[in-house]
């Protein structure tokens, strides 16, 4: 008797399926992977001014990239791509086969996974060979790192699938998501200095997760001095955490509840 595989077992075979779908996609690999990468070498070019002792804006800029990557291969990336499968009909045929419903989610994720790893990969190549980025050093910063990337990563998708309900055809989804996302980005001082904006552009980034992620990379990438530049004085590291895990709940919250597998 053949023994049935398992939501995992199922899982990681949706995940290299959806990691083939992608790579077959020219404009979106080109959009969610290279777009970042681009950006880091048209604002590390042209802004080249030190904000800070020992820190240039190059840096400053790459480590709002980072962040900003993991929105992009989450949030937008899900939240575009889910309405189209879901207008093509894929998603209901998926519903109707007997494949448990998190088979396809864990899929999903992990095509999110692999993105952010050669995302990173490129940045960090980009950032080193061209505008002097300093790796850390401490054993601290890399898990730092490691958990900004994981919760960020997680929050990120969870965010992405639920966001996938509000745009009410595939064609218009990127014209709903891709301006908030860049919206959110200027607000959340990837672009610009965050303590350079005005105070209720502050304020509302504030709500929103990709301020916090900008945030936890400075503290990875720019000197300890650097902290005293930013709002509070410090990183806030553990407000970091708390404010990514309390959207992670709320990203999974409407996942589960208000996901569509059909048009309305």
């Amino acid at each position: 008797m053949n023994k049935i595989p398992s939501a995992i077992s199922l899982g990681i075979r949706r995940g290299g399926l959806e990691i083939r779908q992608f790579a077959r996609q020219r404009e979106s690999v080109v959009f969610t992977l290279f777009f970042p990468v681009i950006l880091l070498a048209i604002f590390g070019s042209v802004f080249k001014d030190t904000i800070a002792p020992g820190v240039t804006f190059s840096q400053y800029f790459t480590a709002g990239m980072i962040a900003s990557g993991l929105v992009n291969t989450g949030f937008q990336a899900l939240a575009i791509t889910i309405p189209l499968e879901r207008d093509f009909g894929a998603l209901k045929r998926l519903r109707g086969t007997p494949m448990p419903v998190s088979s396809y989610f864990i899929g999903k994720a992990i095509l999110v996974t692999v993105s952010m790893v050669i995302q990173i990969f490129m940045l960090f190549v980009g950032g080193l060979l061209f505008f002097g980025l300093e790796m850390p050093t401490g054993a601290d910063k890399w898990i730092t790192f490691a958990w900004l990337v994981l919760l960020g990563s997680a929050c990120s998708t969870a965010l992405g699938i639920a966001f996938s309900i509000i745009p009410k055809s595939g064609r218009g989804a990127s014209a709903v998501v891709s301006p908030i996302v860049i919206i959110l980005q200027f607000f959340s001082g990837v672009f610009f200095i965050f303590t350079q904006l005005p105070p209720w552009m502050q304020q509302i980034a504030a709500i929103f997760p990709l301020k916090w992620l900008t945030q936890g990379m400075r503290s990875v990438f720019l000197p300890d001095s650097f902290a005293t530049q930013e709002i509070a004085k410090s990183w806030e590291n553990e407000k970091t955490f708390v404010v990514l895990l309390v959207w992670l709940i709320i990203g999974i919250f409407f996942s589960v509840r208000k996901f569509k597998w059909d048009r309305d």
